[in-house]
């Protein structure tokens, strides 16, 4: 049974350049899905912690100031 023809060694190595440019390719597509979905589990986290803020009528300084005071507080406990 005849076999095609044989890639010269130049062949071969064009066609690897090409798969390897390629895959950096879809690597590179999929770094940038991963941001968008690192991005939007921030986002849904930062609408979670928002809207539990309103739930208890406080203000987002209020928060911060408490959230401030709570860690100046362990930390003194930690030393």
């Amino acid at each position: 049974m005849a076999r095609g023809q044989r890639k010269t060694l130049d062949e071969k190595i064009t066609a690897k350049q090409e798969m390897i440019e390629a895959l950096m390719t879809r690597i590179e597509s999929e770094k940038r899905e991963l941001a968008e979905l690192f991005e939007e589990k921030k986002r849904k986290e930062l609408e979670s912690v928002s809207d539990l803020i309103a739930d208890a009528g406080l203000e987002v300084s209020e928060v911060a100031t408490l959230l401030q005071q709570y860690l100046q507080t362990r930390t003194a406990q930690a030393s």
